[in-house]
């Protein structure tokens, strides 16, 4: 059952990252605009932080194994759709079907995990999830570049969309076989109002801050920014107006009302703002900065991803005392390891290790955060923590490359050298990263006494099953 889950997550993260190496090669075998590229790259992004939350929801009214089923057959369907892509506009279109099939299985991934597992077995499997994340970071960057370099059978960038089918069947297979069927509350019905306003509002944010940066930041992406403060605002008047009159929201805003959720929230879109902008800015810095080889600023980052990929698994097998200081001991790792590069520790090994200790920092705030929300949040709420949860990630990844890329190119086109900026720019990861941990410790704080209340009810919804 886990394995047939994280297959799903793993395939729909690598899509995240397997795109960008394969822009040369799209472009130039599609002849594809600027903003074509873009929106190959960014529209199944875009789609996919928009549509988790619902898709979620969708789960628990119509069911988790189906829907993940459903997710699984569109994300497949429309990989091979994108691998046979005739032209540029074909493959925007395919791409963007592909985030919605992605949206729809990886939300299920973590709601089954809270809804289907308790104790040290719930543990284990936050830890595998977290495993998978990371592993599927590093196949993404290396296997686009592997897949195009070999140019199989001369079709240059469409093995790495193709490659998912027959994966994606197997998924398919399995996962109809081994996940259980759960209960759906077909009385219940999609918020449509909640989806309308709430996806409005993402892609009023979401859009400027992954396209804005690269279009210089025009009037649109401020308007874009400003709008989607009146349409969050909008959403949960209507979500709470639906909760009084006793029906169905979408989202359980009163969720974000507990501080210790809100604090945790907040936290991991630090960190995982700081881990974005850090793969982003150390590529340009040692390619356009030092003149550095692709292939080079490819490896650096591997040790960052390889040790975060070995934290979650190890911190479910820790006394529970550990896990707590978890999340707030990360924060501080990383800004520790951020800290060592802006005072000029560069060397490659300096570097390797130093991105070793973030990535051990990152892991731990990534697991024991994911820990915190799962075990002191009801299992009633647990399509919410998973919506909420992915789409901070989503949301937190872009807003770091579009804030902190802007810091370190702006630095960067002063004049002066490109180590004095990408040394600032690491300056200020580490001030977020000792943020971030502070408000993981006031997340614990105000959640003290309520890690059973998670407890209870994933005991209460074994008793169901």
């Amino acid at each position: 059952m886990l394995a047939s889950l994280l297959g799903g997550m793993f395939l729909g993260n690598v899509d995240i990252a397997v795109v960008n190496v394969a822009v040369p090669s799209i472009r130039d075998r599609l002849h594809a605009s600027g903003g074509e590229l873009e929106l190959i790259v960014s529209g199944y992004t875009l789609v996919y932080a928009m549509l988790l939350i619902t898709s979620a929801r969708l789960g628990e009214i119509r069911g988790r194994r189906r829907v993940y089923l459903w997710g699984l057959a569109v994300f497949t369907l429309s990989s091979l759709a994108c691998g046979l892509a005739p032209d540029s506009a074909t493959l925007v279109g395919a791409r963007v079907v592909q985030g919605i099939g992605a949206a729809l299985m990886v939300s299920q991934v973590l709601t089954s995990i809270q809804v289907h597992f308790d104790g040290a077995a719930r543990r284990r499997a936050l830890g595998a999830y977290t495993g998978v994340l990371g592993v599927s970071s590093v196949i993404g960057q290396a296997l686009g570049g592997i897949l195009v370099q070999a140019d199989i059978l001369g079709a240059g960038w469409r093995p790495i969309f193709l490659i998912n089918v027959p994966i994606g069947i197997v998924l398919l297979i399995t996962s109809f076989v081994f996940l259980p069927d759960d209960e759906t509350e077909r009385d219940k019905k999609l918020d449509m109002r909640g989806v309308g306003l709430l996806s409005l509002g993402l892609f009023l944010l979401v859009t400027p801050l992954v396209l804005g940066r690269d279009a210089g930041w025009p009037l649109w992406t401020w308007l874009c920014l400003a709008g989607s403060l009146p349409a969050f605002v909008l959403f949960a008047k209507v979500e709470q107006g639906i909760a009084r009159r006793g029906g169905s929201p979408l989202m359980n805003v009163a969720l974000l009302a507990r501080r210790h959720v809100a604090l945790a929230l907040v936290s991991q879109a630090a960190t995982r703002a700081g881990y974005f902008a850090l793969l982003f800015v150390l590529a340009l810095y040692l390619q356009q900065g030092l003149g550095r080889s692709a292939a080079y600023s490819g490896v650096i980052p591997i040790s960052w991803v390889a040790t975060f990929a070995l934290v979650g698994p190890l911190l479910g097998r820790l006394p529970a005392r550990v896990r707590r200081l978890a999340a707030p001991a990360g924060g501080l790792l990383m800004a520790i390891a951020f800290a060592g590069v802006a005072a000029g520790a560069q060397s490659t090994l300096w570097l390797t290790v130093l991105l070793g200790i973030g990535g051990i920092g990152y892991g731990a705030a990534f697991s024991g955060t994911l820990t915190h929300l799962t075990e002191s949040v009801e299992a009633r709420f647990a399509p919410d923590v998973s919506g909420l949860f992915n789409t901070t990630l989503q949301v937190g990844g872009v807003l770091g490359v579009a804030v902190i890329g802007t810091v370190y190119l702006d630095l960067a086109a002063r004049g002066g050298a490109p180590q004095d900026a990408f040394n600032t720019t690491n300056a200020v990861l580490a001030a977020l990263s000792i943020a971030a941990s502070a408000l993981i410790v006031l997340a614990g704080k105000a959640g003290a006494g309520k890690a059973g209340a998670g407890k209870a009810g994933a005991g209460e919804a074994a008793a169901k099953r």
